[in-house]
């Protein structure tokens, strides 16, 4: 036990001071002379950065010229699309027509895009091994084996027993959990992924958030039930004036949900990244100013509290993914939930009456 711990508090600790020799590198190559650009640390990119170097990604544009001809371009990089005759770059460093043309959609690739169908890819392709192991009668007709089948039955059984089942009704509830399942995993990946030195968090972008949360409303609407939009229009038992005042605000919650969804996932991710950035930027900082042996000083503190900081965002990774799954599933079970009017009624029936 000793040794397992001390390996992952130096694996830890190897992170932390690659993440801090990343940043420095950085640093290193800004021009303009600024020390730390934490929020273009974490921004998307149109590259991606590897231990080896930076990978530029494809640049794909869906744009109309000055003479209103639409037309789709794509490039191998940022840099061969700058050199075209109908893209120049600005001094932002952001592609736009060379002309008065304007980009209509920007379909690039990007880093954060990457990171997502990397963390949902391997969801899949990790069920898709574990289904073939059971279907061989690997832990259905025997005990699971290996590290992998356990893990994975442990957390497939988890999901589904108290996250799925133990907010949707019993007979809905299994065919909720491929979605679920795999919302759970991807997301966790995705967490996990953005702890590796050179690796973008994808779920600190809201855009892949909101995509997220946007697959949980739709899923949430199409499962809802008579009785479910009954409660949002009509409010059975309800007397007519109160219904004007409830339901402008449950039609207010349908939106509200998956907005909740979205920002909670993206703030929890961004603000702890932006976290260990800022506490090993404190060395670079203090060296600039105050100069190198300040800087090595604040090194001992910086680096020791993003290990603890690593150990962390490990847990918050895990948590921010199970807390994405369960209000998914609270919130589909809610919609898909059969009411039970004969109780119901009785109940409202007399809270009218004392209206």
């Amino acid at each position: 036990m000793v040794q397992t711990l001390r390996r992952v508090f130096l694996t830890l600790l190897f992170l932390s001071i690659s993440t801090s020799n990343t940043f420095a590198a950085n640093a290193s190559q800004e021009d303009d002379g600024q020390i730390l650009d934490v929020m273009g640390t974490v921004a998307d990119h149109d590259y991606l950065k590897t231990p080896a170097g930076k990978i530029y990604l494809p640049r794909i544009f869906y744009w109309e010229n000055s003479e209103g001809e639409k037309s789709v371009s794509v490039f191998a990089n940022s840099k061969k699309a700058a050199a075209s005759d109908d893209f120049t770059q600005s001094e932002e460093g952001v592609i736009v027509p060379a002309n008065s043309g304007h980009i209509i959609v920007d379909l690039s690739i990007t880093s954060h895009l990457i990171y997502f169908w990397l963390g949902m890819g391997l969801a899949v392709i990790l069920t898709v091994m574990a289904a073939g192991r059971y279907k061989k009668g690997i832990g259905r007709k025997v005990e699971p084996q290996g590290t992998f089948q356990n893990i994975f039955e442990v957390l497939f059984i988890f999901i589904r027993d108290d996250v799925v089942r133990g907010n949707i009704d019993d007979h809905k509830a299994d065919k909720y959990m491929p979605f679920l399942f795999t919302m759970f995993m991807g997301i966790s990946f995705m967490n996990l992924f953005g702890l590796l030195p050179w690796a973008a968090t994808a779920t600190a972008d809201l855009t892949v958030t909101a995509t997220l949360a946007f697959l949980t409303f739709v899923i949430t609407q199409f499962s809802g039930t008579k009785d479910y939009w009954g409660h949002i229009f009509w409010f059975p038992g309800v007397p007519t004036w109160v219904r004007f005042i409830l339901t402008p605000v449950e039609i207010l919650g349908i939106f509200t949900k998956p907005f909740a969804l979205a920002i909670r996932l993206f703030a929890n991710m961004l603000s702890g990244k932006i976290m260990i950035i800022a506490i090993l930027g404190l060395i670079f900082i203090f060296a600039d100013i105050f100069g190198s042996v300040a800087g090595v000083s604040v090194s001992v503190f910086s680096v020791a509290l993003t290990v603890v900081l690593y150990a962390l965002k490990v847990f918050v990774a895990l948590l921010q993914a199970y807390i994405f799954t369960l209000l998914s599933a609270v919130f589909i079970g809610m919609a898909a939930e059969d009411h039970h009017h004969a109780e119901e009624g009785y109940h409202t029936e007399h809270i009218a009456e004392e209206l």
